[in-house]
């Protein structure tokens, strides 16, 4: 199997052409390559394939060979390889993914892309569509879950709840940097309160226009940037009032500009894609 390795700020997956590959059980391929000791190393696979509604079309596999719906990351480096290895010449693009079709505009220099502007789309603050049971969070009332306490491996948080395609949760706590997200991270990924599990951002409101972000998603662990987390971040900083419209958001991996369009009813997020290597791996040492 011929596969390229890249990384959106550090989110890294390994790409497969589907075009020209095919991959069978990528479930079990997923596990077996992202090891970081005996495969590839990576948060998860993504597959490039046609598509009959768009441009082209992305499946999404987390590391522990789950399905993902949405990789704001991932899908910036999509536009990239479509783009850099000849798929298309365009430089806006539509892709298909599990959480609907997303319109994105490339930036080429030097005949390569450099940065990419998806349209994430709305963000969902409706609970059952999170998914999320608003009876294991809030305190009371009904409506989007808006700074809402919620009690996690017995010790109180205050939790705003959004979807960009994943589920979210997003958490204020005063040390980002200490934070032992390693410990928390599970508790939050598996609580009751979300039935299909939950990527969990731990934040830290710099100024109106600064959040730095840790992220634990839901099937990877740790991951050292999250798109459609830091979506979901800005989106939650608006609602409560502690930004604009418009961030940055610092992730271990790096920055992402995040820009909500109340008016339009979108979330766009701009930032870099980049190719880390190609190779070629044979999945029959892969088999059980």
């Amino acid at each position: 199997m011929k596969f390229t390795k890249m990384h959106g700020i550090g989110n890294d997956y390994v790409y497969v052409n589907c075009f020209t590959e095919q991959v069978r059980d990528p479930e079990q391929v997923s596990c077996r390559i992202s090891d970081r000791h005996f495969g590839i190393g990576s948060d998860g696979l993504v597959l490039i394939r046609p598509s009959s509604v768009a441009d082209f079309k992305m499946e999404i596999y987390n590391a522990d060979g789950s399905r993902a719906k949405m990789c704001g990351n991932g899908i910036r480096c999509v536009a990239k390889y479509v783009y850099d290895y000849g798929l298309t010449d365009r430089t806006d693009i539509t892709v298909e993914t599990d959480s609907g079709i997303k319109t994105l505009h490339l930036t080429v220099e030097n005949q390569k892309v450099k940065l990419v502007e998806v349209d994430m789309g709305a963000p969902i603050l409706i609970p059952e569509e999170i998914p999320v049971d608003a009876g294991a969070i809030k305190a009371a009332g009904d409506g989007p879950i808006v700074n809402q306490p919620m009690t996690v491996n017995g010790k109180d948080y205050r939790v705003t709840c959004v979807s960009m395609g994943n589920p979210h949760c997003i958490v204020p706590v005063e040390d980002v940097d200490g934070l032992k997200i390693e410990e928390i991270g599970p508790f939050f990924e598996r609580h009751p309160a979300f039935p299909a599990r939950v990527n969990t951002e731990f934040i830290r409101v710099i100024d109106s226009d600064t959040v730095q972000m840790r992220v634990w998603e839901r099937g990877s662990g740790e991951t050292l940037a999250c798109g459609t987390g830091a979506c979901a971040v800005a989106v939650a900083c608006s609602l409560n009032g502690w930004t604009g419209d418009e961030v940055t958001v610092r992730l271990l991996g790096g920055d992402l500009r995040i820009r909500w369009d109340k008016e339009r009813r979108t979330v766009f997020m701009t930032g870099p894609a980049t190719v880390v290597f190609d190779g070629e791996i044979d999945l029959a040492d892969f088999a059980s």
